[in-house]
């Protein structure tokens, strides 16, 4: 928590965007999606190094064990409550109520998953879903800052698509199967599975909201003259 508690500070010293500082409404998000931004590199590589390390881990999603994975969850958690913080502190639990339910799911979990040792190579998979983050939330801020060069917008766009299969949507899968055909569905097991299913139905909300808005802006409903500086991750 501190360390990204300092992060924060950080990114208030770093220049905005013109489109950013002329909408006071967007300081917060940008420097929150900054936080966001070095949280998904440092975690996304994290995960895969943990992974590359000891791939005998794959082999015992349960009970495999490594001090790097475990590491890895109390890192996680620690920006998961950060940034939990960072929301509420700044009044902005209204326009990201939805980030807040999926940061009590995480930090529940990760939690549990930290005490008892158990199912910490399933969070590592989980947190595979960063290397994706790192080009949503590239997205993110080049769609706030109003950047001039279209090519970059449209190259990341297809970038993330790509990541978005591969890191967030596969591992989600995976675990899912797992979880509903090995684990027992009783006690830390219990949990878990109903964490997962629901983390699953948020991620086919985001992964809808994300096609209709880069690849399909004809399917949009509702966003005419919407004021984006009411939403933190401006998925729509």
């Amino acid at each position: 928590v501190a360390i990204f508690g300092a992060l924060r500070r950080l990114a208030l010293a770093l220049p905005q965007p013109s489109a950013v500082r002329s909408r006071p409404g967007r300081v917060w998000r940008w420097r929150n999606l900054l936080v966001s931004f070095a949280h998904s590199v440092l975690a996304g590589l994290w995960a895969l190094f943990s992974l590359w390390d000891s791939p005998e881990l794959l082999s015992d999603i349960q009970d495999g064990y490594s001090v790097s994975g475990h590491l890895l969850v109390c890192f996680s958690s620690g920006y998961f409550i950060h940034d939990t913080l960072d929301i509420i502190f700044n009044h902005q639990s209204r326009s990201s109520w939805e980030y807040l339910v999926h940061h009590a799911m995480a930090i529940s979990a990760f939690v549990s998953l930290i005490v008892t040792g158990r199912f910490l190579v399933a969070a590592v998979l989980l947190l595979l879903v960063e290397v994706s983050n790192i080009f949503l939330t590239v997205r993110m801020l080049l769609k706030m800052s109003n950047v001039p060069s279209p090519a970059l917008y449209e190259a990341n766009k297809y970038i993330n698509l790509v990541m978005y299969f591969a890191f967030r949507l596969a591992p989600q899968a995976y675990l899912t199967w797992y979880f509903l055909c090995y684990v027992e569905v009783q006690g830390q097991g219990a949990f878990l599975t109903a964490n997962l299913l629901l983390l699953d139905a948020m991620i086919l909300m985001y992964f809808s909201r994300l096609l209709r808005s880069d690849f399909f802006p004809s399917l949009r409903r509702g966003s005419a003259g919407r004021d984006v500086d009411g939403e933190k991750f401006l998925i729509d």
